[in-house]
């Protein structure tokens, strides 16, 4: 494959740009991982690397790794003799980033340079208003424009209602509905397309995601197992991959995501609504329990606000105010939350003295 339209996969003028201050180096985009080699395409064609001597060195995280979407700097730009060699990263526009698997509290790049990113949900069982509010607020931080796509609309029975109910959660996001099933039920996501446009696709295993990208592409490169009898779905995508539409642009499979970190969710454009209602309450530093004048639990009362939306909103904040910390770290941001309502830490510690001298006395 040779002489290849770098524009078409979002070449842009900053990258060109910034590509000058590496001299002797050649500009590339990575179009997929395996541990640690990557595929590569150049103006002339596709070809492995793997990352310095000097680059593996002074990393820091496994966030300054090369991830797929990265347009990089490379050594060749023809798969001639052996694996060339990345030497730098150029500054992402954007990033889809989630903690790494396991137990460490590392970053982990899922795509980068992406323009829109499409929350994808099925219309069934696997249907989760609030698990839709978790997407949205790492979507919005990637710095690329979210879009709600619900698929297997064949199966939905209740379709206003889930609607409804998503606007509610989804202010000024554009929702699109369509079925595996039908023949040109991938039309509407074509308009998001076009030269020099990156998409990804997130979302639960099995809703729907590969047979998107596979009428994208116009092949069946990517294996739909769709959702089992139980509707949780299997894994059918085992490592990232960028591949380039015929129409124009480029689009990134990501797998289905197991344990999906809030540490880098915006919250701010998630829960709007709620920041609006924060502003108009009489204290500054309002909690939102039991403080008097309370916007929030007062749109609450009258039906503004559900309760569920509210608690999703303060299940949220919490996660993003723990993630990272360790057991211990943990321990005390409870127990400063804690004292916050006796009026601070003395406060409560004097509190806790008064209590014990009243138990001695008796």
């Amino acid at each position: 494959m040779n002489n290849i339209d770098m524009e078409n996969l979002g070449l842009s003028q900053r990258f060109v740009i910034e590509a000058t201050l590496y001299k002797g180096l050649y500009i590339g985009r990575v179009i997929s991982q395996y541990k640690n080699l990557y595929k590569v395409v150049t103006e002339n064609g596709e070809l492995k690397a793997e990352v310095s001597g000097k680059f593996l060195f002074e990393v820091k995280t496994v966030s300054d790794f090369p991830a797929v979407g990265d347009f990089v700097m490379l050594d060749r730009t023809e798969d001639t003799s052996g694996n060339a060699i990345i030497h730098n990263v150029l500054t992402r526009k954007s990033a889809f980033i989630r903690k790494a698997a396991g137990t460490s509290n590392e970053e982990q790049i899922i795509a980068s340079n992406i323009d829109t990113v499409f929350i994808c949900m099925s219309l069934n069982n696997d249907f989760n208003i609030r698990r839709i509010e978790r997407y949205l607020g790492i979507a919005w931080d990637s710095g690329a424009n979210p879009v709600i796509v619900l698929t297997k609309s064949d199966l939905c029975k209740d379709l206003s209602e889930k609607l409804a109910e998503i606007n509610t959660v989804a202010m000024g996001v554009d929702v699109i509905v369509t079925s595996s099933m039908s023949e040109d039920g991938y039309l509407p996501v074509k308009n998001y397309l076009g030269s020099g446009k990156t998409i990804a696709f997130i979302g639960s295993s099995g809703v729907g995601k590969s047979t998107l990208i596979n009428r994208l592409i116009g092949e069946n490169i990517l294996e739909t197992n769709g959702l089992r009898n139980d509707d949780k779905g299997r894994h059918t995508t085992t490592r990232r991959e960028m591949f380039i539409i015929p129409d124009g642009g480029v689009v990134i499979d990501t797998p289905g995501m197991r344990e999906l970190g809030i540490d880098n969710a915006d919250l701010s454009k998630t829960f709007s609504d709620i920041d609006e209602l924060s502003a108009q309450c009489k204290f500054s530093d309002c909690t939102h329990s039991n403080e008097p004048k309370c916007a929030v639990q007062d749109a609450i009362s009258t039906g503004l606000l559900s309760r569920e939306r509210f608690e999703s909103y303060l299940k949220l904040k919490k996660e993003a105010r723990y993630d990272g910390l360790n057991s211990r770290q943990i321990e005390n941001e409870k127990l400063n939350e804690i004292c916050k309502e006796f009026g601070g830490m003395k406060s409560a510690r004097k509190m806790l003295k008064a209590k014990s001298k009243s138990r001695r006395r008796f």
